[in-house]
């Protein structure tokens, strides 16, 4: 196949995986239960899977074959490892270096994956990341069209650990031909919209479109007053600014996938919960996120099965002319 056949959406449908660290167990538990509940292999009904960070890490995983309920147990196992913290030592060390050191990710990231290349995944992908060298955001993208002629040669671990490379926590992933590669959060936390305009290339029509964008938690934070007039230091000193531009990013995306595609068009279950609850490094919340995913998917399973299952995405292969031989 050298081009896109658009005369066959009658139907697109999205996955869209939010980033938010640990907290990702939520949506991959969200995945099993969906497997569990309905009998059935959650990745057949989506033609498009777009990821964040987290969310990224969870998209390759599907993409390669990996059944919901193993992302589960990847983020059971390695979640310790990976946000080691025994003596809480690492948040003053984050105020000068980075929280976290890279080796037990990539190490984590290596089992998980192997040696597979991201051009082996059965799904179209699309992870997000930002290229700090360069100052531009970065997407890394299944050989889904024709002109995407590089990405498909990168092993996915290293795709992963560049979406996941959360800014004070981890240091950039320079894994990739040496580019600067952070988190796709600090654009794109909720990639419905990134999703939205892929399709748009696939030739997938809006009316023909729907999203079921799972998220990792939305705190429910009260502002402070004095971040009405406050400066640097008020604003650094409750974390404010970061939540705000994570927030109001995620908001954005669902409200624009709303007025494009129509609210009943758009799912997105991300549950309210008390602020600091839950953090992206406390890897001792697994329980509770598991928890979680049981309690909310259990209300909204009828409503999913109704509106994304009853599809089975087409075969998709990849442009020929780039895979294979």
């Amino acid at each position: 196949m050298t081009g896109i056949d658009v005369s066959r959406w009658e139907r697109f449908q999205i996955l869209s995986l939010d980033g938010g660290g640990i907290k990702g167990l939520f949506a991959a538990a969200v995945l099993a239960a969906i497997e569990a509940d309905l009998g059935l292999t959650v990745v057949e009904s989506f033609d498009l899977i777009a990821g964040t960070s987290t969310g990224g890490i969870i998209a390759l995983g599907l993409g390669l074959g990996m059944r919901p309920r193993e992302i589960v147990d990847f983020y059971v196992e390695e979640g310790p490892r990976i946000f080691s913290n025994p003596l809480g030592w690492r948040a003053i060390q984050q105020l000068f270096f980075r929280k976290y050191s890279d080796k037990p990710l990539a190490a984590a990231l290596k089992r998980c994956f192997g040696d597979r290349r991201f051009g082996e995944s059965n799904k179209r992908l699309i992870v997000t990341s930002f290229n700090l060298g360069e100052d531009d955001v970065y997407l890394f993208r299944t050989p889904h069209l024709p002109r995407l002629r590089r990405d498909y040669r990168v092993p996915a671990w290293e795709i992963a650990m560049a979406t996941a490379a959360a800014p004070t926590y981890f240091q950039c992933a320079r894994q990739i031909v040496g580019q600067r590669l952070i988190d796709g959060g600090v654009w794109a936390n909720n990639p419905t919209m990134v999703a939205l305009v892929e399709a748009h290339e696939l030739g997938a029509p809006p009316g023909a479109t729907s999203v079921l964008n799972i998220g990792t938690s939305d705190p429910v934070v009260r502002r402070r007053p004095w971040l009405n007039s406050g400066g640097l230091l008020p604003w650094a000193l409750s974390k404010a600014a970061i939540d705000v531009v994570l927030r109001g990013q995620s908001k954005a995306a669902d409200n624009q996938a709303g007025h494009l595609l129509g609210r009943d068009k758009v799912l997105r279950l991300s549950p309210p919960v008390p602020e600091s609850l839950y953090r992206l490094d406390d890897a001792r919340a697994t329980e509770d996120l598991i928890a979680s995913a049981a309690h909310h998917s259990r209300a909204v399973m009828p409503l999913i099965h109704e509106q994304f299952m009853s599809h089975r995405a087409p075969l998709y292969v990849p442009c020929s002319d780039q895979i294979g031989g």
